[in-house]
């Protein structure tokens, strides 16, 4: 009977725990989140969530994590039907359409109760619409130019300095490599979006960020005399391009830099790992930002934004303000960033030891405005059209008249959607 009674005893007491285990949990206020995250990511975001709950430890924050390409389907439903309190996105005009359907909120007062406009400075322009902010940009990465030393060496040009180099001097150098058998500038646009890389900093280093933004916008013809210098400053480099690339994956590109076979490349920071693992190190891989092509104008700098939102929908919004502002500080971002091997969008962050994310935190931090990638800024279906385009202008430049009129009908139809 004793043993009988301490075991009812133990399940007495085991309910009772349970019940006020049920009883703090509902306390609780929850906190829905919905991402996209890739596995490591996941795990980064996840450690803070679990900070933040530590932190708060009356907030439960729920994640439900998608795969990319069935998140881009879904955010277009929950949104409307049952939205979460929080939800990842991108900056740009790739948040646009979700911001003038009314489905992401203001939260311009999160950024200005928590320093943000000054924190976050470089990410302020991709993240304003009407002159409001309507999220929060937790990581990115650079593009620029990749070189090789080595290959510098060979065709004796001199080393680009911490300023890295002139336009004018980096069209003249590109005659000096062809002259040695090196490919001034390489890429691979078999998948297209590589050749949209050269296109966007040729953009927003000849007309600046803001004419780049109405461009992508579908607000100036592709037939305007403006287009048609960002294509004439391409025609001083298309000479000394990969003669291939239409043939070329990205990676094919990335092994002719490491081989020395050509000596610049324009890329995000993603392709360190490839051009490490083909056997290049910290001593012959260079970096350096796209030159300054019309002296005055801002450097604007290209850097594809991964964010966070609020959705009009959301039932806990001063939670979900409460982590954004956690997600945008120094610290978390530190945390955060140096999990994925990318970079915080605050400038109070710290990075780590490698040159090239250094290189990037600076360039990036300090610039004017960032752009998001051409398909990232443009309409999905302006963006293919568009890439073409790209693509055959730097295997015949010379059909530049018949693409820029296809590209202006496409520009007519498809904004007009």
């Amino acid at each position: 009977m004793k043993r009988t009674g301490r075991t009812i005893g133990a399940l007495a007491l085991g309910t009772a725990l349970a019940l006020a285990g049920t009883a703090m949990a509902q306390e609780k206020r929850v906190l829905r989140y919905y991402a996209d995250y890739d596995p490591i990511p996941l795990a980064a975001m996840e450690e803070l969530i679990a900070d933040f709950e530590a932190a708060n430890p009356d907030i439960d924050v729920q994640l439900n994590n998608f795969d990319h390409e069935g998140y881009k389907t879904a955010i277009r439903n929950f949104l409307s039907a049952d939205a979460p309190d929080l939800a990842n996105w991108y900056a740009a005009n790739r948040m646009r359409p979700f911001v003038e359907a009314g489905q992401f909120m203001d939260v311009s007062d999160v950024w200005q109760e928590n320093n943000l406009y000054d924190a976050l400075s470089s990410s302020v322009a991709s993240m304003t619409i009407d002159d409001k902010q309507w999220g929060i940009p937790y990581t990115y990465y650079q593009w620029g130019i990749y070189y090789n030393r080595d290959a510098y060496k060979a065709a004796g040009v001199e080393l680009p300095g911490p300023d890295g180099v002139s336009w004018d001097q980096f069209v003249e150098n590109c005659k000096k490599f062809q002259a040695a058998g090196i490919d001034c500038l390489t890429t691979g646009t078999k998948a297209l979006w590589p050749g949209a890389g050269i296109f966007d900093y040729l953009s927003l280093r000849t007309n600046g960020y803001d004419w780049h933004m109405k461009l992508t916008g579908g607000e100036i013809p592709w037939t305007d005399e403006s287009v048609r210098k960002v294509f004439a400053e391409w025609a001083k480099i298309q000479p000394y391009i990969t003669k291939d690339h239409a043939a070329l994956d990205w990676q094919d590109a990335a092994s002719l830099l490491v081989q020395g076979k050509a000596a610049h490349y324009v890329m995000g920071n993603f392709a360190v790992g490839v051009f490490k693992e083909g056997g290049m190190t910290n001593e012959n891989l260079g970096f350096m930002v796209f030159p300054e092509i019309t002296p005055g104008i801002p450097r604007a700098e290209e850097a594809p934004t991964d964010t966070i939102h609020i959705p009009s929908g959301a039932k806990n919004v001063e939670d979900a303000k409460k982590f954004l502002a956690f997600v945008a500080s120094a610290d978390a971002q530190t945390k955060l960033n140096a999990k994925i091997g990318q970079l915080p969008t605050n400038k109070y962050s710290t990075v780590g030891d490698d040159p090239f994310i250094k290189a990037g935190f600076e360039s990036l931090s300090t610039a004017s405005a960032l752009a998001q990638f051409f398909d990232r800024d443009a309409p999905a279906e302006m963006a293919k059209v568009a890439m073409e385009g790209f693509q055959e202008f730097m295997v015949k430049p010379e059909n530049l008249d018949r693409i820029l009129d296809r590209l202006e009908k496409a520009r007519q139809r498809i904004y007009k959607k």
